[in-house]
């Protein structure tokens, strides 16, 4: 009797931007923070917050009341460093919503900001949210720029000046090391726990392929950090460094992907870990290694480009630069997208109610235009016209169209604002600005071979997987009713990875 393991819930699927066979993919390289360990947003986030808070409240900034605000950002944010604005913009750089400080912008003043800006993340005036990690900088930052208008805060400074300032704090903070020594000496506030993540390795591992772990973090955060999130879920006697081929410590990404450092080995002696210059040659099993480069790991390995697949959860520093310089195959963690699709499945129903009024209102509103130029014709007498209504059942169809148009606003209005809501009161979804994609989702679409919510999604997939990116649809391509696109998508193997 043939036997169907049931396939994963829709917001724990593998999303397919490329098309990737697993069974080709020789090697895995893993992220650690918010990659194959996933932090409480909100504690981690608050902590870093106030560290970087009371650095401040030290340097005499009145500032000790401030607060952590969880929903003032979210990843794929833009900071304008110039104008002290916090921003979403969509797929093509365009600004759809801006914050100034903690204050949305009315209309008219985002469009007189920038209407005639486009985004172009090269620049140095944008800073943009590539992970979790920013978000406690984000909001420190919009809640300065209120006291930097208020006249509250040191100067002279201008906005870029208070976020390099904000910035220099955070990277002090971080560098001094005491939150992650609290993070550390209490992993079970910060961390969740998510004993699949081990199983789908073990998975990996035992099909054949190398494991790799690839991180920015030092060896005396990763090895606590590892120990408690693994080992308590791996087989007996087995440890979480026995699961990886390859560690790499302190590998100071994105240049690891792109320039040449040393690479040394750590040594651990009488509970110190010391580095030792590696000489030539394969690297030693089971040792931790720190610094070093991907070309190196490539020699080592004897693989390269496509052969090889990193999953990570910084957009620029994990999958941007690993796809760019070395043609890897990347994958992108987003944790958020699970409540993300859990917002979309629950507002289906009121989606689907608007609809179905968009598609009235827009018969309506043809037939207005018609008849608009119907009496435009009349009126100058020019070109074809028609004689089937006088000019005044003409002026008074258009009322009773205005009139129900009006009324199709007001009911239209509330459900298009619970839409422009989902997941955060202030920005909506991650992956929409209004109704476009957002910058974020292009960077996804573009960098990412795949995307999903977290590490152990792959379990429900199996290391054999063939993952079959969708076929784009187009604006003039023929759709169902509510713009689906009649073509359906491809076969996913068996039903083990969804689609996007």
């Amino acid at each position: 009797m043939r036997s169907q393991t049931p396939g994963p819930p829709p917001e724990r699927g593998l999303f397919c931007n490329r098309t990737l066979n697993l069974r080709a993919i020789k090697a895995v390289g893993y992220d650690m923070d918010y990659t194959l360990i996933h932090y409480r947003v909100e504690a981690w986030e608050r902590r870093a917050y106030e560290h970087i808070r009371d650095r401040l409240v030290a340097q005499g900034w009145p500032v000790g009341d401030l607060q952590f605000d969880p929903a003032l950002a979210i990843r794929g944010l833009i900071i304008d460093t110039e104008k002290g604005n916090l921003l979403k913009a969509n797929r093509f750089g365009f600004v759809k919503k801006a914050l100034h400080g903690t204050r949305s912008m009315d209309f008219i003043t985002q469009r007189d900001e920038y209407s005639h800006t486009v985004i172009d993340l090269h620049e140095r005036r944008w800073v943009f949210l590539n992970t979790l990690f920013s978000l406690s900088e984000a909001c420190l930052y919009s809640q300065l720029v209120d006291r930097l208008d208020a006249g509250q805060l040191p100067g002279p400074m201008g906005y870029a000046d208070l976020y390099e300032h904000v910035r220099k704090n955070l990277d002090a903070t971080h560098m001094q090391g005491q939150l992650k020594a609290e993070i550390i000496a209490d992993p079970e506030r910060y961390v969740l726990d998510d004993p699949e993540t081990p199983l789908a390795l073990l998975d990996q591992k035992n099909a054949g392929k190398k494991l790799l772990l690839i991180t920015n973090s030092e060896w005396a955060y990763t090895e606590p950090m590892m120990h408690f999130a693994f080992d308590k879920h791996l087989p007996d006697g087995m440890t979480w460094r026995q699961l990886f081929d390859v560690v790499i410590v302190s590998a100071r990404k994105p240049e690891f992907f792109t320039t040449r450092s040393a690479l040394f080995e750590v040594v651990e002696t009488q509970g110190e870990a010391l580095l030792r210059p590696h000489s030539s040659g394969p690297f030693k099993s089971g040792t931790p290694y720190f610094g070093g480069s991907a070309l190196e790991l490539e020699r080592h390995l004897g693989m390269s480009g496509d052969e090889i697949l990193y999953v990570g959860d910084h957009m620029f520093g994990d999958v941007h630069v690993s796809k760019s310089a070395l043609r890897w195959r990347t994958a992108l963690i987003l944790r958020e997208l699970e409540d993300e699709v859990r917002a979309i499945a629950a507002f289906r129903p009121t989606e689907a109610r608007l609809g179905e009024r968009m598609v009235l209102k827009e018969k309506l509103e043809w037939e207005s235009c018609q008849l608009r130029l119907e009496l435009q014709r009349r009126r100058a007498n020019y070109g074809p016209r028609t004689d089937a209504l006088t000019e005044s059942e003409l002026v008074a169809r258009l009322g009773e169209l205005r009139e129900s148009l009006e009324g199709l606003d007001t009911e239209l209005g509330p459900m298009a604002r619970a839409a422009t809501e989902l997941s955060n009161p202030i920005w909506g979804l991650l992956t929409r600005a209004g109704n476009d994609k957002s910058h974020l989702a292009r960077q996804v679409e573009r960098y990412a071979d795949i995307y999903t919510s977290r590490v152990s999604n792959f379990l429900f997939a199996t290391p054999f997987v063939y993952l079959r990116s969708p076929r784009g649809s187009l604006p003039h391509d023929p759709s169902l009713p509510g713009g689906t696109p009649v073509f359906p998508a491809p076969d996913t193997g068996g039903g083990m990875a969804e689609a996007e």
